[in-house]
C-alpha cells in the first residue's frame, strides 16, 4: 500500500489560520496536492490529547458537518485549491505554540495522519 508522509500532508494546513472562536477553535486546510476524499475522519488531537470526535466539524459549501457523520456513503471531500474550515467545539487553546494532529482514511491509501505546529492567532 502506498503511504503519504506527514510532511507532505502538512502542506494542506493554512499556516496562521489557527484561532479561538466563541465555540472553541478552528483552522483551515487548503489542498494543494490532488483532489481526494476520505471515508472516515479521526478526532483532532491537541498537544497529543485526542478531542471528542462528536465535537469535531468541517464546513463544506458553508454547511457544518460532524466528523463522525463521514462514511463511505457521505465522504469528506477535499478539492484542490479550495479552503476548508475545521472546527472543534467546547475547547479553547492557550496562548503560545500548539501542536495539532489530524487523520483520515483514504480509499486505496488507508489511514493517513499528519500534525502541524502553529501559534493561536489573535482575535
Amino acid at each position: 500500500m502506498v503511504t503519504v508522509p506527514g510532511f507532505v500532508l502538512r502542506r494542506i494546513y493554512v499556516r496562521g489560520s489557527l484561532r479561538n472562536t466563541p465555540e472553541g477553535f478552528e483552522f483551515s486546510l487548503c489542498n494543494r496536492l490532488a483532489s481526494g476524499y476520505a471515508r472516515q475522519l479521526l478526532p483532532i488531537s491537541v498537544n497529543g490529547q485526542e478531542t471528542d470526535i462528536r465535537h469535531c466539524y468541517f464546513y463544506a459549501e458553508e454547511v457544518r458537518h460532524r466528523f463522525d457523520e463521514v462514511t463511505r456513503d457521505t465522504p469528506f471531500a477535499l478539492a484542490v485549491n479550495k479552503a476548508t474550515v475545521i472546527a472543534v467545539d467546547g475547547e479553547t487553546l492557550t496562548a503560545g505554540r500548539q501542536t495539532l494532529g489530524m487523520g483520515f482514511e483514504v480509499p486505496g491509501l488507508g489511514i493517513l495522519k499528519f500534525d502541524f505546529t502553529d501559534v493561536v492567532a489573535d482575535g
